[in-house]
């Protein structure tokens, strides 16, 4: 067996701070999905890259908040649950906005676990005058840490980031093959696909408490795949706003979703998709998402 080198990373951070964009950028392909919704991510993201001969596994947390409903608190366990498998835990920070109570309350208990922590000041380009702050009260708390400037979005600063953790990767075989960028099922992320689309679409019409789920998947004889998925609502009035005038809407969702599956599976896609009305599921199916 040829030399091999491993890292893990653990990113967290608030909602919205950019730890899905860092992780596709970092891996080089959309592995965890993106939206203007905060809580889009809702279990944990694995993203893999292997770069010569050290493999990097990055894990994509849900974001950091004031959980109140069930499914809220659980995506926040699951968050801080995800250190512990981490060599490396990185704090992404949005860069424009000024540092307030709940990343204060984070980095407080990232110090108490006593965790190797990296700090990333995203969304630099923006040039906010909230960055020198920031910066300062890192730099006061945490002096001794490894902080980055960076643009997840653009690519400015990433570089750097991505040759530090190669640096700071241990003599271990790796986890995965040389060509996986995910551990996920392809299910799973058709499910994640079809979600990021119904939020992207539907950003100031509809909450995010909505999931999808795969009905039914069939490999056809021509090697294309049948898929069937039930978008999940908890009222009427939201099934009315995804299917749209005559269709139209979730006609667009499907043929967007679908175009995405397609591009990152490499097989021809037949999605069909379903709107049930289940009330208050969010409450109830918080671990099947």
């Amino acid at each position: 067996m040829e030399h091999q080198r491993l890292l893990t990373v653990c990113i967290i951070g608030k909602p919205n701070a950019g730890k899905s964009t860092l992780l596709n950028r970092v891996i080089g392909q959309k592995i965890s999905i993106v939206s203007p919704k905060v809580q889009t991510t809702r279990s944990m993201i694995t993203g893999i890259v292997t770069l010569g001969d050290t493999q990097l596994v990055l894990f994509d947390t849900p974001g950091i908040f004031e959980a109140k409903r069930k499914l809220e608190k659980f995506m926040v366990r699951c968050a801080w649950s995800s250190l512990n498998s981490a060599d490396i835990v990185v704090l992404i920070l949005d860069s424009s906005v000024k540092i307030d109570k709940i990343t204060i309350d984070i980095i407080s208990r990232l110090k108490e676990l006593s965790k190797n922590v990296v700090f990333l000041l995203n969304k630099i380009d923006l040039n906010s005058r909230c960055y020198i702050d920031n910066l300062t009260y890192l730099n006061e708390q945490c002096p001794a840490a490894t902080k980055f400037n960076i643009s997840a979005l653009k690519g400015s600063g990433v570089d750097g980031f991505v040759s530090f953790l190669k640096a700071n990767a241990k003599n271990t075989p790796w986890l995965y093959e040389s060509d996986d960028m995910t551990n996920l099922p392809m299910r799973f992320l058709a499910a994640e696909i079809t979600r990021e689309q119904l939020f992207i679409q539907l950003d100031q019409e509809l909450p995010y408490n909505l999931t999808v789920e795969n009905e039914s998947w069939k490999v056809q004889k021509d090697g294309s795949v049948k898929v069937n998925q039930v978008i999940i609502v908890s009222k009427e009035g939201y099934k009315t706003i995804i299917i749209g005038k005559g269709g139209e809407r979730i006609k667009e969702i499907g043929t967007k979703a679908r175009l995405n599956m397609e591009n990152l599976f490499g097989v021809k896609i037949h999605l069909f998709l379903f709107i049930k009305v289940r009330k208050s599921w969010e409450d109830t199916a918080c671990i099947a998402i």
